[in-house]
């Protein structure tokens, strides 16, 4: 005789999975048609049928606890041949969306970034502090010298050109603006993909999908290399049949993002290092990685923006937030180097001014928002690997 289960369906889940985008869940009816079209779904209990009813159900930890959410790519061909239009590829990425909101801390942090009532809240925020750091720049510039100088610290970061971002607002303010809002992102990201990572062993051995009984962090961590491969040339995106070129743009961002990174990086090395203050020459190395990445960034998010418009998908606040972030910083980054080129002061500024608060919205939301998914698959698809997911 059978065993009798209890379902205890978590209505909430389910209204808020449905509210992220998900609004077409109700409408599976449970073929299978989606998990048999995916073509990177492991042959062991493939996905994304079993996450469609578990959400269905309101079996959230069931569901949120899983590795296979964000083996996902969101290619889009199970929504293609799904015969009832339930869109599969959409709730599972209201369900990854849900994810991160349920492990980054604090949660009331979390709703704000994915309610669009929010957005002017938390871009008043780092507005209001940027034009505070604008006037102590430039109104408290020789007493905040003397401040500095009574550390042994240089308070003036440019050269004697005209037209200098520290002038508007000092480098040193910038940087201790970033670099506890980055510590902070990176603590966030520590304890939420530590629960994560728990709950995700817990569900792969509560439903067979894994060899091993106990969480090896070590072995874990080893396995990072054979992944990275996947990640870096977006493999699984080239499986795809019904958007494979979407891996394109998600290349152009990440690698322009990177480009980025080590832009800032050389910057920060020659200002603090070396002493050497900006603006820089247009021949700098720095200036190639900058200008180079900002130009991907914009190209590959204009191109998943135009992806995005031309098919019948599902979007929502949480997307065009996204998108219109990634657009914004490398738009106005790009803009403020031409408008210092050309000479205009309060061109230069105004675009800088709103540059930082784009960055700010960056590192502050970044675990909150839709951008932190790249993190968590990071660390989904290294657990698959793992766990000999098959």
């Amino acid at each position: 005789m059978s065993d009798n289960t209890l379902v205890n369906p978590n209505l909430e889940f389910i209204d808020e999975v449905v509210g992220l985008g998900g609004d077409s869940l109700k409408k599976c009816f449970q073929c299978a048609t989606c998990s048999v079209a995916c073509p990177i779904a492991p042959e062991d209990s493939p996905f994304p049928r079993k996450e469609m009813i578990a959400a269905s159900w309101g079996l959230k930890d069931r569901v949120v606890g899983s590795a296979d959410i964000w083996l996902c790519h969101e290619c889009g061909d199970c929504s293609t041949l799904c015969p009832r239009g339930a869109q599969p590829g959409d709730v599972l990425s209201a369900i990854r969306s849900y994810a991160i909101s349920e492990y980054a801390q604090p949660k009331k942090l979390a709703k704000m970034v994915t309610d669009k009532s929010k957005f002017w809240i938390l871009t008043a925020i780092p507005a209001a502090w940027f034009a505070l750091m604008a006037i102590i720049t430039m109104a408290f510039g020789g007493t905040m010298e003397k401040l500095f100088g009574f550390f042994g610290a240089h308070w003036v970061h440019h050269t004697d050109a005209p037209i200098a971002q520290a002038r508007f607002i000092s480098s040193w303010l910038v940087d201790l603006t970033f670099i506890p809002l980055a510590t902070a992102a990176i603590v966030i990201f520590y304890l939420g993909l530590k629960r994560m990572l728990n709950d995700m062993h817990e569900n792969a051995l509560a439903e067979g999908k894994t060899d091993k009984q106990d969480l090896d962090i070590k072995a874990f961590l080893k396995t990072i290399p054979a992944v990275l491969p996947k990640i870096l040339k977006h493999t699984q995106f080239n499986e795809c049949g019904e958007n494979k070129a979407r891996g394109t743009a998600h290349m152009m961002v990440l690698y322009g993002f990177v480009g980025c990174f080590i832009a800032t990086s050389i910057g920060f090395f020659l200002l603090y290092v070396v002493g050497s203050a900006g603006p820089y020459s247009q021949i700098n190395p720095l200036k190639w990685f900058g200008n180079l990445g900002g130009i991907l960034i914009v190209l590959g998010a204009t191109l998943m923006i135009k992806d995005r418009l031309g098919k019948d998908k599902t979007s929502n606040y949480k997307d065009w937030y996204l998108l219109g972030l990634v657009v914004l910083l490398g738009a106005t980054g790009l803009l403020t180097e031409m408008a210092r080129l050309a000479g205009s002061t309060f061109g230069t500024y105004l675009l800088y001014y709103i540059h930082l608060i784009a960055v700010f919205h960056l590192f502050a939301y970044v675990p909150f928002s839709k951008l932190a998914h790249f993190v968590y698959r990071i660390v989904g698809m290294t657990y698959a690997e793992y766990a000999n997911r098959q």
